[in-house]
């Protein structure tokens, strides 16, 4: 169904429609937008709780800027819904996150209000500098840059060493720290705190006002008076808060706090902010989930809630007849714990991830041996090594896709030195609806190249706990990938075991061919040669669950038996895991044909994982024909 968007909405096809209102029924835009949003998320899912605080700051930025011509980058792009919506997408964002349908995120090839395509944090300031100073060697004067950072984002060390840069670059650029306290969930670190410490300060709040008010009229009086006022202002600043103002300090003019919701004093602000020339950063106050009060009231559970009823609040969950296997993070998370009660080396560690990777049933089962540090991937790789030098087992969960961040880390950290780190790569294999950003296609292929790291994937729940409890086993770095959702068994508990390194299994005896796979995606292949019987076909099945080191005996016995050999990974094929039994079959002498199923070398865009899957040709079916393709049609009339 479609959703009717608000009268004033519904007259919204680009900024420049925008415009044609008066300043005093943007009130009620923000009003038929945040409901706009409200509508499509509950029917529809996505992200909610962040693109509703963020209304009002979107439609002033989009009501005073000139975009596309001014340059708009907004980071991670969690809270971009509204900005959108205002850019001619309003139509077509029922589809957005489903398959062929709009992104959940900034694109570039989506819209060109979209300046750059984000999805991993951190990266708005840098991108938008490098606009401006591109603007600046072009001679363009005119036009705005702006960046939007939460303050979550803001603690990547990545956003620290753009403002570095921004401080001295003498470009046209504004950031708008977005400052909620949260980003998936609630933010820490010494910068919230200092963050809180500016918000709260009643001498600063109070005298801010006039020093903004000042500013604003010296600043038509030319260069030298804005000097002058602007080391006034810098002193003031600096003497009203505990420490000297952190941005000042980087050379970035600072403005706020300001109200966040008050889309009319944003619009003011913003065309002040407009005319001071230099990298300028206002600090905005903000309310994930404004305007929905359960949104308002638990953050973390409605930043992506998924279908629900708007009236009651009522979140939509499948009712089944049968027990359930429960997700690979949970599974995660309680084994963590239990081998932790038993083993006090094991320590935790999550960049902003604790509800996401289920890191959090360990901080709230023992809080002093589970740390979030933060949006802060590279630093908590080295964290977790430095842990690893006083005798410490820590098991680092990062999302695949953000592991990507901490590669040299990885390398440079742990791996040289060959620390008994444990990585769990949770969101492996294709992320779903969240994209290309989020997808995990490429850590089996960046990981296995690394001297002295284990490289695992279990099939199943019982796998994944039985190498976590390998892992600790392991005298040096281990990692374990599993997929974003559930696993195959409801009764998971079962007592762990540990399994030598490099040690696969045989799922199933067959003939003529041998389906080889790593990880979850191995119960497709026992789908398949359900699939196959009809087909008087019987291939054999081995669940390889480590690509590096690999199961040399089970290969041996593979392409002794077999000529015909299908691979099959929830990850890209170059350079993959079907690479390295293709690698293991030159150098140990062997002729096989062989057949690689997995994630092609192109950008696979969002959708359901098994519309992926399908798409990429290894789900069941694509399993299945990849079988058949081996067999020839005498041979299967022979079988029937």
């Amino acid at each position: 169904m479609l959703i009717e968007p608000g009268k004033l909405l519904a007259q919204i096809d680009s900024p420049a429609d925008l415009k044609k209102f008066n300043k005093e029924e943007l009130v009620i835009i923000c009003d038929e937008l945040r409901q706009f949003i409200i509508d499509n998320v509950s029917v529809y899912g996505g992200h909610f709780g962040a693109s509703l605080g963020v209304v009002e700051l979107t439609v002033a930025i989009h009501y005073v800027m000139n975009t596309p011509y001014d340059q708009l980058v907004w980071d991670v792009g969690h809270q971009a819904y509204g900005h959108k919506i205002l850019t001619g997408r309003r139509d077509i964002f029922h589809t957005n996150r489903l398959y062929k349908g709009l992104s959940g995120f900034p694109k570039r090839k989506e819209s060109e209000y979209d300046t750059f395509g984000v999805g991993h944090s951190s990266t708005s300031i840098s991108a938008a500098l490098g606009m401006a100073a591109a603007s600046k060697y072009k001679g363009d004067k005119l036009r705005q840059h702006i960046a939007v950072i939460g303050d979550g984002s803001m603690t990547g060390g990545m956003a620290f060493e753009a403002m570095n840069h921004a401080g001295v670059s003498d470009t046209n650029m504004i950031i708008i720290l977005n400052d909620n306290c949260m980003s998936i969930d609630p933010n820490v670190g010494a910068l919230k705190d200092y963050l809180t410490d500016i918000t709260t300060s009643h001498t600063y709040n109070k005298v801010k006002d006039d020093i903004w008010k000042l500013l604003g009229k010296f600043s038509k009086f030319g260069t030298s008076a804005q000097e002058v006022i602007s080391k006034v202002e810098g002193a003031i600043k600096s003497a009203l808060l505990k420490q000297s103002n952190l941005f000042e300090s980087l050379n970035l003019r600072y403005f706020g706090p300001v109200d966040g919701h008050d889309v009319d004093h944003l619009v003011e602000v913003l065309n002040d902010l407009k005319g001071i020339p230099g990298p300028k950063i206002l600090h905005c106050i903000t309310v994930k989930g404004k305007g929905y009060a359960l949104a308002e009231k638990d953050q973390t559970k409605w930043h992506a809630p998924g279908k629900f009823d708007k009236i009651t609040g009522e979140i939509a969950k499948k009712i089944y007849d049968t027990p359930q296997a429960p997700k690979y993070q949970d599974v995660f998370g309680h084994t963590l714990v239990e081998l932790a009660e038993k083993d006090d080396t094991i320590m935790g560690v999550t960049p902003a991830m604790p509800s996401g990777s289920s890191m959090n049933i360990m901080m709230d089962a023992m809080p002093d041996r589970a740390y979030d540090v933060g949006i802060a991937e590279q630093h908590a790789v080295t964290f977790s090594a430095g842990l690893a030098t006083q005798g410490l087992r820590p098991f680092c969960n990062i999302y695949s896709t953000f592991m990507q961040r901490a590669y040299d880390q990885v390398l440079h950290d742990v791996c040289l030195q060959n620390l008994p780190v444990v990585f769990c790569l949770d969101r492996a294999g294709f992320a779903g609806a969240d994209g290309p950003t989020h997808h995990g296609a490429y850590d089996l292929a960046f990981f296995r190249c690394i001297p002295n790291l284990v490289v695992s994937a279990p099939m199943n729940e019982e796998e994944l706990r039985n190498l976590m409890y390998s892992a600790t086993k392991y005298e040096g770095p281990y990692s374990i990938r599993y997929p974003r959702g559930q696993g195959t068994m409801p009764n998971w508990r079962l007592p762990m075991r540990e399994i030598p390194v490099g040690q696969g299994r045989i799922v199933k005896e067959g003939e003529k061919v041998a389906i080889l796979t790593i990880g979850h995606i191995g119960n497709y292949a026992v789908e398949a040669s359900e699939m196959l019987k009809s087909d008087g076909l019987s291939p054999a099945h081995y669940d390889m669950r480590f690509v590096k080191p690999l199961d040399g005996v089970l290969l041996h016995e593979v392409f002794t038996k077999f000529d015909k050999v299908v691979t099959v990974e929830d990850g890209c094929l170059m350079g993959g895991f079907g690479s390295a039994v293709l690698e293991w079959m030159m150098d140990h002498g062997y002729s096989a044909q062989v057949k690689r199923l997995g994630i092609p070398d192109e950008v696979i865009e969002h959708g359901e994982q098994i519309e992926l899957h399908r798409e990429c040709g290894f789900d069941p079916v694509g399993i299945a024909d990849a079988v058949r393709s081996f067999v020839t049609l005498p041979e299967l009339m022979a079988l029937k």
